[in-house]
């Protein structure tokens, strides 16, 4: 296949290069540059669905690999390796399906600045895939360091009133972990002479005292990405001050390089490691699933209670992975895809509520279903989907990480799985809590009984999302299968580690 006909480089490069041309566009032609941004976001879905036409989803390696040199470091070769399987297709894919979504969203909401905005969004997109592309380690860093920089700016320029300290704690968070996670890379590379993670993948390699370590430099820039329980504090922060696009992306995609990290890097390289972990993520986990479910019941601020929301949902993404079976992993990947589904259509729902109101506060709203009964009734399905109701997508992700849980190996003890049930409960009682406040009951305030319902692009915005949902809950048999021979792959690698560790 010819390299620049080949759907990777055409994901990765669509984005760039339309960010290229707006930056020649006069910064007074908004609507051209809107138009210009949405019409790119939209090639790159179709290039994505095109590499989907072609991909083989029986087989378990990666497929459409690129792999070029790049540099040399001592003796080891830095390549420009990039590959798909069936854990990083729907990565890629819940990637472009939000790109277009999250512009569209920003039509009447970004008025300033409209040029940098879309440029920083098309090269944001850029990173994400690149990160879910990216087989080799310091590609992935190069990805992974990159996404940062259009989203600072993101919610530093275009944020709410505290923007540039939640911009500011979000890059020192961010950065933070990565620098150990950077002298685990060079270590790894030095050590065995290669970058390359389709050559270090499948334990045995690295010593156990090694792992320990490494696993924990690559699992701290994992986990505050995730984020995880106690290194979360930089998420309300910055979900809050973010513009409603950037809050959709940032919940839809950005999180989950976090837990796809875990499942990309920790797994497969440092499996006798992971086993020896999985107890104390576990643990972690559920701590994160029971205090992001009760600190969000306490916001009065919307928008921070759907980011306490993601720290719980989120919390259910890591205990599947580290049940370390099949159920509990595939569970795990198909809740990031309903999770960036539910919870970016959440923070679209409340980016329209705002752009009425300019205000978040709970206690400003109610009664809105007699004013805006469409949008109350977009409003009640992305919540149902997101509490996890049967019929929906979030039931069957949560379902199938419960199971793997409460039958898992590896953390040993039924009780996180029990533990992690009470997480699904407390959903309902927040996100109810918060449908409540905002549509039902008597219009008390002056201001909200002459509001406009959803407009038509409000609605292409909403439905997509909600018809990924009803289809996930109800026939989610193709999502399984494209994931399940590279991830039964990785169980069997895992179990493999535990038979030689014994």
């Amino acid at each position: 296949m010819n390299i620049a006909l080949n759907p990777l480089i055409l994901i990765t490069a669509i984005p760039v290069a339309g960010a290229l041309l707006l930056l020649l566009m006069k910064s007074a032609w908004k609507n051209a540059l809107r138009w210009t941004a949405l019409v790119t976001a939209l090639l790159t879905f179709g290039a994505s669905l095109w590499m989907l036409n072609q991909y083989q989803p029986a087989a378990a390696g990666m497929q459409f690999e690129v792999n070029l040199p790049w540099f040399s470091l001592g003796k080891s070769t830095i390549g420009f390796h990039m590959g798909v399987d069936g854990i990083s297709i729907l990565m890629v894919l819940l990637t472009t399906f939000l790109t277009p979504l999250a512009i569209l969203s920003t039509w009447n909401a970004v008025q300033e600045k409209v040029k940098g905005f879309m440029a920083f969004f098309l090269l944001l997109e850029t990173g994400m895939l690149g990160v879910f592309l990216a087989l080799d380690m310091v590609l992935f860093y190069v990805f992974w360091e990159f996404t940062l920089i259009p989203m600072y700016f993101l919610i530093g320029l275009w944020g709410g009133e505290r923007r540039v300290y939640a911009a500011v704690k979000f890059f020192l968070y961010t950065m933070a972990g990565s620098v150990l996670m950077l002298a685990g890379i060079l270590w790894i590379g030095l050590q065995f002479g290669s970058f390359d993670l389709t050559q270090l993948s499948g334990g045995g390699l690295i010593p156990l005292a090694a792992q320990l370590w490494l696993f924990g430099a690559f699992g701290l820039a994992f986990a505050i990405k995730v984020p995880m329980f106690p290194l979360h504090s930089w998420l309300p922060d910055a979900h809050t001050e973010a513009p409603t696009a950037g809050s959709v992306i940032l919940a839809g995609v950005l999180l989950k390089m976090g837990a796809y990290g875990f499942i990309r890097f920790n797994l497969p390289l440092f499996p006798d490691a992971t086993i020896k972990m999985a107890p104390w993520m576990a643990a972690l986990a559920v701590i994160g699933i029971l205090y992001g479910a009760l600190v969000a019941y306490r916001q009065k601020d919307v928008k921070k209670l759907v980011a306490y929301s993601s720290i719980s949902h989120l919390g259910f993404v890591v205990l599947g992975i580290f049940a370390l079976n099949s159920q509990g992993l595939q569970g795990a990947i198909l809740q990031m895809v309903n999770h960036g589904l539910s919870t970016g259509a959440l923070f679209l729902v409340v980016g329209m509520l705002y752009e009425r109101r300019h205000t978040r506060l709970l206690e400003k709203f109610g009664g809105l279903w007699k004013v805006v009964p469409i949008m109350g009734t977009l409003a009640l399905v992305t919540v149902l989907s997101s509490v996890g109701l049967p019929g929906l997508n979030g039931f069957v992700g949560e379902f199938t990480i419960l199971l793997g849980a409460f039958g898992s190996e590896a953390i040993g003890s039924p009780w996180f799985a029990g533990v992690a049930t009470l997480g699904v409960i407390l959903a309902a009682v927040y996100l109810f809590h918060m449908f409540q406040k905002l549509f039902l009951g008597p219009v008390s305030q002056e201001e909200n009984k002459n509001l406009k319902d959803v407009s038509m692009r409000e609605v292409l915005i909403l439905a997509p999302i909600l018809i990924m949902a009803f289809w996930i809950g109800l026939y989610p048999k193709p999502f399984f299968a494209l994931m399940a021979p590279a991830v039964d792959q990785l169980a069997s690698l895992i179990q493999t580690a535990a038979l030689m560790a014994h």
